[in-house]
C-alpha cells in the first residue's frame, strides 16, 4: 500500500524520534552544544553528571528533531509540488527548480542551527557539483559560517592534552581565534623560544557527537531513498563519514602535511606550515604561523600587487600535480584552507592548510584517470567509453566529458573553447532527458577515488571563477599534468623519489620559462 505524503512524513518523524531518543540516551555526550555546551569541565559530583547527561540527551533530541522535521517538510513539499506533472514538461522542470531552492534554504537553516557536523555536511554537499545547482549555490555560504568556541573550553582542551598550564609553554596566547571552523579553531601564539605558531584546537566531545549526528544523517538518507527511489544519497553520507573521521585525527593531519611538503619541496610557490610535533596530539595541532589572506581575496591581492590570474594558474597546477602525479590529494581545498602570501620568489606563494582530509589514490585509478584526460584531449570517444566501463559507469560515458570539460563527447570544439550553437542546443536537449535517478546511479557507481577528485575539482572551479580565470586555464593545465602523470612510476618509496626528481626538473623548466 502506498502511503500519502503526510503518512510518509509522520512515519518518518515517529521512527526517527524513537531512534534519536534511544541513541541519545545510550550516548555519553557532553553537556548541551552550540559549542558553549562543550565548555563545561568534567565534574565528579553525581548531580552534575546527571545534569550533564540529561542536557546531552535533550541536546541530541533537539538537534536530531530539527533534522528529521526539516526532511519531513521537504518530503511533503516535493510530493505535493510535483504531483500530477509530466516529467517531460517545462512546468515540471520549473516546479522542480523551485522546490530544490526552497529545500536548499531549509537545509541551510538546519546546518546553521545545529552547527558542528551539520555545517561540515552542508559544505561537503556544496562541493559535489553533481547535486542540483540550487543546493550547491545555497549551501556554499556555509564555508564562511562558524561560531567560535568559548576560550575556557579551548583552554581546558589544551591543558588536558599538554598536562600543564599554558603559561609554562607559551610567552603569549591570543584568546580570540584567528579562524574558526565546524570542528576546530585556530589561535596565534608565541612559544618560549620566540617562535610564532598557530595552534589548532579541536572542540571537545566531537567523537561522541559525531556518532549521533552521522547515524541520523544515514537514517534520513535511507528514508529519502525509500520515499523517492530516484534520490539516493547513501553514497554521499558514506563518503562524508569517512572524510570526517579522518579529519578528527590531528596526528594524521600532521603526517599528511609533512608528506605534502615533501612532494612540493622543489616548488617555491607552495608553502606548507612546519609541524611542531612536541606540541601536537590527536586533538591539538601546533604548526608554524604563516601570514596571508584567503586565496580568493581579490582586494588583498590588489593591495599587495599580486596578479589573480597567476594565482589561479598556480593553484590549478598544484592540485593537478597532486591528482595526476603524486596521487595524494587534498580533499577540502576551499578558500579558507588556502592562503595567498606576498612572500616568495614569484612575488607570491600559496600556503596550503588543513591537511586532515586526504586521499591516496589507487595507482590503477590514477593511471586510468590520466588516460581519461588524454582521451578527452584527443576527442577519442571510443577510449572514453572503454575507460568509463573500467570506472563502472559505461552506460553514462557520454557525461564524463560534460562533467570534466563542460562539452559533449561528440563536440568538435578544441579543449577549453566554447561549444558551437548547435552543440549547445543538442546538449540542452540531452540534459532535459536526464533524470535524477540517472545522476544517482552514476554517482553510486563511481569508485570512491573519483568522488574525492570531483569534490576537489568542484572547489577549485569555484575559486577560479572568483579569481576571474578562464576555464581554459584549468582544462589545459589538467591536460598537461595528465600527460606528465602517465610517465610516473607507481606509488612506492622509489616512485616518490622519482616524483621528487620530476619536481626538480619541473623547477628547472619554470626557471627557463621565466628567463
Amino acid at each position: 500500500m502506498k502511503l500519502p505524503a503526510k503518512g510518509k512524513a509522520s512515519l518518518l518523524l515517529l521512527t526517527a524520534a524513537g531512534l534519536t531518543f534511544q541513541a541519545a540516551s545510550a550516548s555519553d555526550l557532553p553537556a548541551p552544544s552550540r559549542h558553549s555546551s562543550l565548555a563545561s569541565p568534567p565534574t565528579t559530583t553525581t548531580t552534575t553528571n546527571l545534569a550533564g547527561k540529561v542536557g546531552a540527551l535533550m541536546d541530541g533530541v533537539m538537534r536530531s528533531s530539527r533534522a528529521v522535521s526539516t526532511v519531513a517538510i521537504t518530503v511533503v513539499d516535493y510530493e505535493f509540488s510535483l504531483r500530477g506533472l509530466s516529467r517531460d514538461s517545462e512546468e515540471y522542470l520549473r516546479k522542480l527548480s523551485e522546490v530544490h531552492s526552497r529545500s536548499a534554504k531549509r537545509i541551510l537553516e538546519l546546518c546553521e542551527a545545529n552547527k558542528g557536523f551539520y555545517v561540515k555536511a552542508g559544505q561537503f554537499v556544496a562541493a559535489i557539483r553533481q547535486v542540483p545547482e540550487e543546493y550547491v549555490s545555497t549551501l556554499s555560504s556555509l564555508h564562511d559560517k562558524a561560531v567560535p568556541c568559548p576560550f575556557k573550553a579551548i583552554r581546558d582542551v589544551l591543558i588536558n592534552n599538554f598536562g600543564q598550564d599554558l603559561s609554562c609553554i607559551f610567552c603569549s596566547f591570543d584568546e580570540v581565534p584567528i579562524a574558526a571552523a565546524s570542528i576546530a579553531q585556530v589561535h596565534r601564539a608565541v612559544l618560549k623560544d620566540s617562535r610564532e605558531v598557530a595552534v589548532k584546537v579541536q572542540y571537545p566531545g566531537l567523537d561522541r557527537q559525531m556518532k549521533l549526528d552521522t547515524m541520523i544523517m544515514s537514517f534520513l538518507s535511507k528514508s529519502i531513498t525509500w520515499l523517492f527511489p530516484e534520490y539516493r544519497f547513501d553514497w554521499l553520507v558514506g563518503e562524508f563519514v569517512k572524510a570526517i573521521s579522518l579529519e578528527l585525527d590531528f596526528i594524521q593531519e600532521g603526517k599528511n602535511a609533512e608528506r605534502t611538503a615533501k612532494n612540493f619541496i622543489f616548488n617555491d610557490k607552495v608553502k606548507v606550515p612546519k609541524i611542531v610535533w612536541e606540541l601536537t596530539t590527536s586533538q591539538v595541532l601546533t604548526m608554524e604561523f604563516c601570514r596571508g589572506s584567503k586565496v580568493d581575496d581579490l582586494e588583498y591581492m590588489e593591495k599587495m600587487g599580486i596578479d589573480p590570474t597567476k594565482v589561479a594558474r598556480t593553484l590549478v597546477e598544484v592540485f593537478a600535480e597532486m591528482i595526476f602525479v603524486h596521487g595524494f590529494v587534498h580533499g577540502d581545498p576551499h578558500p579558507g584552507n588556502i592562503l595567498v602570501s606576498p612572500e616568495g620568489k614569484a612575488g607570491f606563494s600559496l600556503v596550503i592548510l588543513d591537511h586532515g582530509i586526504y586521499k591516496q589514490l589507487d595507482e590503477q585509478f590514477r593511471m586510468d584517470y590520466c588516460q581519461l584526460w588524454k582521451a578527452l584531449i584527443l576527442s577519442d570517444s571510443a577510449r572514453v567509453q572503454q575507460l568509463s566501463e573500467r570506472f563502472g559507469v559505461g552506460k553514462y560515458s557520454r557525461y564524463f566529458p560534460l562533467i570534466l570539460t563542460g562539452r559533449t563527447i561528440d563536440s568538435k570544439s578544441a579543449l577549453g573553447e566554447a561549444m558551437s550553437v548547435e552543440e549547445k542546443r543538442m546538449l540542452k536537449k540531452d540534459l532535459k532527458s536526464l533524470r535524477m535517478e540517472d545522476v544517482s546511479s552514476f554517482m553510486e557507481a563511481l569508485p570512491p577515488d573519483f568522488l574525492i577528485v570531483l569534490r576537489a575539482d568542484g572547489l577549485l572551479r569555484a575559486i577560479n571563477r572568483k579569481l576571474r580565470a578562464s576555464q581554459r586555464v584549468r582544462l589545459l593545465t589538467y591536460a598537461r599534468f595528465a600527460i606528465y602523470g602517465l610517465f610516473q612510476e607507481p606509488t612506492s618509496q622509489s616512485g616518490q623519489n622519482r616524483r621528487g626528481l620530476w619536481g626538480r626538473e619541473r623547477g628547472k623548466e619554470e626557471a627557463m620559462r621565466k628567463d
